[in-house]
């Protein structure tokens, strides 16, 4: 029978008597996350149809590694992931700085550590409205819609080719909807996709293709439409669903739907996030967890969350988790990085934070064993789950 998140709170501190250990063997064999024995990792209590992950920056932490000699943040992330997402490294400014110039060294860090620690990678993204080099903002002032078509196929087919077999997923478009609050509503990036807008006339049509030209230069990888605010069925979702339908019904090569997981708990937890996920399933699609995070607000002069605090956090975790357990057809689930220290949530969100599963001496929350205990529960190392 399930434990209940509370008490899973003694659990955890038992948990953190674990992790020491992998320092010590590290240097001298590979990560105990390889090890079907480690009752402690969840790459190895997941079901071996779901991959769990983690975004990773590899310009600030792999670049340098030796696997000899990992730094305690590798050890952590080798033994408890079994795939990696570029937090950083595969966005536009990193990988495409100039119009002529491609730029693959951190990300090729990350790839490599990926493969010699026996971990899948997820691309991320090929398609956004941020994070762009400022060369694209500039030119995109001006593009007609062929030269943007054109400086964009060149970036997909050249990126998705350079990782061509070594990227199992890839968000090739990422939060081009609106929400409901953004001035027009729920709609497509027409006005902050530089891409999008200058193919305002027909979006979809270069939507469409940049799925075909990532396919053309990847036919293995699987193909994702990624979103925040995406969870459960809402209307955003609902364009979502009403886009997938066209997109199959015109060939194109989608093969997934992510939701990225970025919770608060300012805000309640929509659970129809399951639902969600089942009727884009019945599409035929893969459907996957990508970015998932829970901050906190913090009071000021607060050292950390309230016992409170860290249950409800634990337990949103976990939901997230169970509804991707409950869906066959879900691929992977992401947590978008740790431990605190390296969360992108109090830079962009001010007065929240301790938002990732591990704390900064990589001590685990009980949102860890919480997610721990849910992918032992689901017939371990089987499929499919829940046999």
């Amino acid at each position: 029978m399930r434990r209940s998140v509370r008490s899973l709170l003694a659990a955890t501190a038992a948990a953190a008597l674990v992790l020491p250990l992998w320092g010590a063997t590290a240097a001298n064999a590979e990560p105990p996350g390889y090890s079907h024995a480690d009752k402690d990792a969840l790459r190895t209590q997941a079901p071996r149809d779901l991959a769990i992950g983690s975004a990773v920056w590899g310009q600030r932490d792999l670049v340098q590694y030796d696997r000899h000699a990992p730094t305690e943040y590798q050890q952590v992330l080798s033994a408890q992931f079994s795939s990696l997402t570029p937090e950083n490294d595969m966005k536009w400014e990193s990988v495409h700085p100039a119009p002529d110039v491609y730029d693959f060294a951190s990300a090729d860090a990350l790839v490599a550590f990926a493969q010699a620690n026996h971990q899948q990678v997820r691309g991320h993204t090929l398609l956004w409205h941020s994070q762009n080099p400022a060369w694209v903002t500039a030119a995109s002032q001006t593009w007609t819609c062929d030269q943007a078509r054109a400086v964009l196929e060149d970036h997909i087919r050249t990126v998705v080719g350079h990782f061509k077999g070594r990227i199992y997923e890839w968000d090739v478009a990422n939060e081009i909807f609106q929400d409901t609050w953004d001035n027009g509503g729920v709609r497509l990036r027409t006005g902050a996709n530089p891409f999008l807008k200058a193919c305002a006339t027909d979006p979809i049509a270069l939507l469409e293709d940049a799925f075909r030209w990532a396919h053309e230069a990847d036919p293995e990888a699987v193909l994702f439409l990624n979103d925040y605010n995406a969870e459960g069925i809402n209307e955003k979702t609902d364009a979502y669903y009403a886009l997938a339908q066209r997109m199959l019904a015109d060939g194109v090569p989608l093969g997934g739907f992510g939701a990225q997981g970025h919770l608060s708990l300012l805000y309640g937890f929509d659970t129809s996030i399951q639902a969600n996920f089942e009727r884009f399933a019945a599409l035929g699609l893969h459907v996957a967890v990508t970015e998932a995070d829970v901050r906190i607000p913090l009071q000021p002069g607060e050292t950390g969350p309230t016992p409170e605090q860290v249950t409800v956090q634990a337990e949103r975790y976990d939901a997230m988790l169970e509804a991707c357990l409950n869906v066959t057809a879900c691929s992977s689930f992401t947590v978008w990085g740790f431990p605190d220290a390296n969360s992108w949530v109090p830079d962009v969100f001010p007065g929240e934070g301790w938002a990732t599963i591990f704390e900064d001496d990589y001590t685990p929350k009980p949102a860890f064993t919480a997610m721990l205990e849910s992918l032992r529960d689901a017939t371990p190392g089987t499929s499919p789950r829940r046999g």
